[in-house]
C-alpha cells in the first residue's frame, strides 16, 4: 500500500454522522433515571466505526450526573452495541469497581438505522493504570468468573471493530481456538485475496503448532477453566479513574476463553501495556501447565491478535506483512 493510500485509510471519514450525538434521542432518554433533564451532549472519545459522547444532565434532586453514549448504524452496528452491552454487563457483574455501569442498548426513535449503547460516565485520565492494581484486577476477573455451561464461547455475538468474533460454545479450548483461527483466515482471504505463502504457513500452524501448544492444557491430567476475558485488553481500552485512581476497563468484546488469551497484546512493543505486566499478572494468577509452553502460547495468541488486525483494517497491509 502506498503511503498516500495508507493515510487515506487512517484518516477516512467516520461512517456514522456526527449529528446523531448532537442530541439525546427519545429512546435513549427513556433509559435514563426518571426526571432527568438533559443539559447537553458533547463528543467524547474517538472511534472509526461509532460516535461517542458525554451526556450531561441534571437529576430530579438537582444533582449533576453524566452518562456515556456510543452510537452505531445498520445491522452490524446494532449487533455491535448489543454485544457490547452484554459484554460490559457480564464484566461489571464480576469487577463492578473497575467498569462503567451499563444501562441499556437500543434503537433511535428518530431513525431505526441508528443504535446506541448507554452507560454511566466515568471521568478518567488517559494513562496506563498502575501495574499492580491493573494486573490484580485482571487476575480477579479471570479467577472469579466461570462459564455458565463449562464451555468456551459466548451467548451473543461480540465484535472487535466491525469483525464478529467466533463465539460458538465448544467443549475443547484447542477446538475453539482452531475454529476461531480458521474463520479469521477465511475472512482475510475474502477481504485481501488469496496468498499461497500465507495459506501454507497458516496450514502448518493449525496442523502442528496448535495441537502441540494447546492440547497439553487439557490432557495428561491437566485442565484449564473457561474464564471470562475482556477480549480486547490493550492500553486503548483501559484508563485510570480520576476519583480513586483505580483501573477502568471498557469497550469489552467478551468471551469465555483461556485466561492467557487476554494477555496477548501485552507482548507487543507498540502497546503501552507491555511484557512487565505479564510478569506481574502471573504473580496473581499462576501460569497454566505446562508452564514451559507459556511463552510459545503467548506468541500463538499474539498471532491471532495481528490476524484480526488484517480483518479490521483490510486496507492496511502492515499486519499482513
Amino acid at each position: 500500500m502506498a503511503q498516500e493510500d495508507r493515510w487515506k485509510f487512517w484518516s477516512r471519514e467516520n461512517e456514522v454522522d456526527e449529528r446523531w450525538i448532537q442530541f439525546v434521542d427519545d429512546n435513549a432518554l427513556a433509559k435514563l433515571p426518571e426526571g432527568t433533564q438533559v443539559v447537553g451532549a458533547f463528543p467524547h472519545g474517538a472511534s472509526y466505526w461509532t460516535r461517542t459522547a458525554e451526556i450531561q444532565t441534571e437529576q430530579a434532586d438537582g444533582s449533576s450526573q453524566s452518562f456515556f453514549i456510543k452510537v452505531a448504524q445498520g445491522d452490524i452496528g446494532k449487533a455491535m452495541v448489543s454485544g457490547e452491552f452484554i459484554s460490559m454487563t457480564t464484566l461489571h457483574q464480576v469487577i463492578p469497581d473497575s467498569t462503567p455501569n451499563p444501562i441499556a442498548w437500543g434503537t433511535y426513535a428518530s431513525n431505526p438505522e441508528i443504535h446506541f449503547f448507554l452507560c454511566h460516565f466515568v471521568d478518567v485520565i488517559d494513562e496506563v493504570p498502575d501495574m499492580q492494581k491493573f494486573t490484580t484486577k485482571v487476575a480477579e476477573l479471570h479467577a472469579k468468573s466461570s462459564s455458565p455451561n463449562g464451555k468456551y464461547g459466548f451467548p451473543v455475538p461480540t465484535y472487535m471493530g466491525q469483525m464478529p468474533q467466533y463465539n460458538i460454545w465448544t467443549e475443547s479450548w484447542e477446538d475453539f481456538f482452531t475454529c476461531s483461527m480458521e474463520r479469521l483466515m477465511t475472512t482475510i482471504e475474502e477481504l485481501q485475496g488469496p496468498d499461497k505463502e500465507l495459506r501454507d504457513m497458516f496450514g502448518q500452524t493449525m496442523k502442528k503448532v496448535v495441537p502441540r501448544l494447546l492440547r497439553p492444557l487439557e490432557t495428561g491430567g491437566r485442565q484449564i477453566k473457561p474464564s471470562l476475558v475482556h477480549g480486547d485488553l490493550y492500553s486503548g481500552n483501559v484508563s485510570v479513574d480520576v476519583e480513586d485512581s483505580k483501573p477502568v476497563l471498557y469497550d469489552a468484546t467478551c468471551l469465555y476463553a483461556h485466561n492467557e488469551w487476554d494477555l496477548a497484546p501485552w507482548r507487543l512493543a507498540r502497546h503501552k501495556i507491555g511484557r512487565p505486566f505479564m510478569t506481574a499478572y502471573f504473580r496473581h494468577f499462576p501460569i497454566s501447565a505446562p508452564a514451559e509452553d507459556q511463552e510459545d502460547r503467548s506468541v500463538l495468541y499474539c498471532l491471532r491478535w495481528d490476524m484480526k488486525g488484517m480483518v479490521i483494517y483490510p486496507g492496511d497491509v502492515r499486519y499482513r506483512t
